[in-house]
């Protein structure tokens, strides 16, 4: 009796899952369910090709609509047969690729799911289209702007691009209610002026430089609250508003003034979590916009849970801290700094090593480290010779009571250091410097 209750509460869990739409569910759903299997930084243009025909074959509409400048293809996904259009955009910068397994993810559970009631709401009440992966040019060789070295968020009144001139048809020929423009921000960027990461940073956009707020801004804002309610619940403190300088040639500010009010949605980073988690929360931000439109739900949203979330900012942060280290230049051994050696991580794709570069060195440097290590009992060298702003953090650590020759040519193999640190992790030693 026992067992069979079990079974019979482990069902009707399972089924309360497939029928809800709080953001715990839709988390479960996405754990469970998600198609994306690559790290988002490193799908490339034919793993996406891969998803969609996935898609394609549950039923989803998958189409060409166009071409990159050297002739790449783009694709637009539709779901639903509503009267309310929503038109999403992702990866139009080709190392900010988050969102587009967002969407993958999100379209493959819409169609899975589409005989659940709710879902079935979302059907009857709007068609969504999205263009994942812009810039496919760009994501193939991991770089933000397209293969003319045109930023296409730029590019939305000259229209240089093939990318600009395909998003602006797109846009003109359907006329969406709402846009939702998707991106990747830095690492390193802080809610407000603190130390902590924005892992996801929202914006409603305004559409002209007088920050004009329309009725479609007014429901944004409520969106955006929705979606900041359901985030809170993953990643309370770590969501900002994005900065609201008006651009007059990017895309988000110009769909806004074109008549289809959009939001910005900014993927940053959280340590400790990898990509995949934050594609979870995108997928869970995605439908819990949809489905507060298509229930009005939103309509009872407080929009001051988006107004008042702290700016985004910078300069706060670091990845690594070294404090107090005795900073040995070989060409000049008696010539000894003891200072802060702050170092930042460059933006790679997961499968890369990402080289990590010296910031700063100075007496006390006045930003945190994701990570701070105690080096006041250690003499610190660069691995090839140069500690300066700039150079990779590349750097060997040895106890200072020890005695070294700091000009031998082979002095990694002279003198074994006790600690070395390389491509942003220890490969020996970790242990020995106190992380503070």
């Amino acid at each position: 009796m026992r067992q069979l209750f079990l079974t019979l509460f482990l069902v009707s869990v399972t089924l309360m899952n497939a029928y809800s739409q709080d953001a715990e569910s839709l988390a479960l759903s996405w754990e469970k369910e998600h198609i994306s299997n690559i790290l988002p930084s490193d799908v490339r243009h034919a793993d996406l090709k891969t998803y969609l025909s996935q898609l394609s074959a549950s039923g989803v509409s998958v189409t060409e609509v166009g071409r990159s400048y050297v002739n790449r293809e783009i694709f637009q996904v539709e779901w639903g047969r509503g009267p309310l259009k929503i038109f999403f955009w992702s990866q139009m910068h080709g190392d900010e690729p988050t969102a587009t397994s967002a969407l993958v993810d999100m379209f493959a559970f819409l169609q899975k799911n589409r005989e659940v009631e709710w879902v079935r709401k979302l059907s009857v009440a709007m068609t969504i289209r999205a263009v994942p992966m812009l810039n496919p040019d760009g994501v193939e060789i991991y770089q933000r702007r397209n293969s003319q070295g045109i930023d296409i968020n730029r590019d939305a009144l000259d229209l240089k691009t093939p990318e600009a001139r395909l998003l602006k048809q797109l846009r003109d020929a359907w006329n969406p209610a709402i846009g939702f423009n998707l991106h990747n921000q830095g690492s390193l960027t802080t809610v407000g002026f603190n130390s902590r990461q924005a892992a996801i940073s929202l914006l409603v956009v305004l559409g002209d430089e007088a920050k004009t707020i329309t009725a479609g801004d007014e429901r944004n804002q409520r969106i955006a609250a929705a979606i900041v309610t359901a985030l809170q619940k993953f990643i309370p403190g770590h969501i900002a508003r994005y900065s609201d300088e008006w651009t007059p040639t990017a895309f988000g500010d110009n769909f806004s003034a074109w008549g289809t009010p959009t939001i910005l949605i900014e993927t940053g980073a959280l340590h400790g979590k990898d990509e995949m988690f934050l594609v979870k929360l995108n997928f869970v931000a995605f439908l819990t916009a949809l489905n507060s439109i298509a229930t009005g739900s939103e309509r009872s949203q407080d929009p001051n849970l988006y107004v008042n979330l702290p700016e985004n900012s910078s300069g706060i942060l670091v990845d690594f801290v070294f404090r107090s280290a005795n900073i040995i230049d070989p060409s000049n051994p008696l010539k000894i700094v003891v200072g802060d050696i702050t170092a930042v991580t460059a933006r790679r794709r997961a499968s890369f090593p990402a080289p990590v570069m010296i910031r700063s060195i100075s007496a006390f440097a006045n930003v945190r480290g994701l990570v701070e290590y105690d080096a006041s009992g250690y003499n610190v060298v660069q691995r090839f010779g140069r500690t300066a702003v700039g150079e990779l953090a590349e750097f060997y650590f040895y106890r200072r009571e020890r005695q070294v020759d700091w000009k031998s040519p082979e002095i990694e193999s002279q003198f074994p250091p006790d600690a070395i640190f390389s491509t942003g992790k220890w490969i020996k030693g970790e242990k020995l410097l106190p992380q503070r």
